[in-house]
């Protein structure tokens, strides 16, 4: 089934928003895979599997909640069955907004050719990816001590950091 990223932007995220999302999300027929929410709780990234996203959409706008953006993603540097397993938390989401004329496919070999390259960081982990399929934009989580230690990653695989969140881990968010 196809991923989509859906942004929101609420005044203070809190558990009970990620329990109005899930449950919309799962009426709607889709799958809620994941959650991450910015430190300051005021923006809200979920990975939603679904083959109806207007539905889904409807049904949050249903459940009052306003959806910034719906868009098709693509996981890279992961597998689905493991994220869904694991529910990983992330310390750091990087957002990069990807210069126009970037294919997916260049993105891919970009990106098979940089990875190795965050060995030279060993503090910090490169997560997974989530690609837009309009190449609008990416976004990559990180298991990093500190800010910096993020920066230094994003400079070793040359790429630049358009936004860069610290992200709140005491949410939990699961599919039961």
């Amino acid at each position: 089934m196809p991923l989509f990223l859906a942004e929101i932007t609420p005044q203070n995220a809190d558990e009970a928003l990620l329990q109005h999302i899930q449950a919309a999300v799962v009426a709607a027929n889709g799958e809620f895979i994941e959650a991450q929410v910015t430190a300051d709780r005021r923006q809200v990234f979920v990975i939603i599997e679904t083959e109806d996203s207007q539905k889904v959409a409807s049904g949050l706008h249903a459940a009052g909640i306003d959806v910034d953006e719906l868009a098709p993603v693509r996981l890279v540097g992961a597998d689905l069955s493991d994220i869904k397993a694991t529910r990983p938390a992330s310390g750091y989401l990087v957002e990069w907004d990807i210069p126009a004329g970037i294919t997916m496919d260049q993105y891919l070999a970009r990106k098979k050719e940089k990875s190795p390259l965050y060995a030279q960081v060993p503090e910090t982990t490169f997560q997974r990816t989530y690609v837009r399929e309009d190449m609008m934009k990416c976004l990559c989580f990180y298991d990093a001590p500190d800010e910096e230690a993020v920066v230094r990653a994003r400079e070793v695989v040359s790429t630049p950091i358009d936004r860069l969140h610290k992200l709140d881990n005491s949410f939990v968010t699961s599919n039961d």
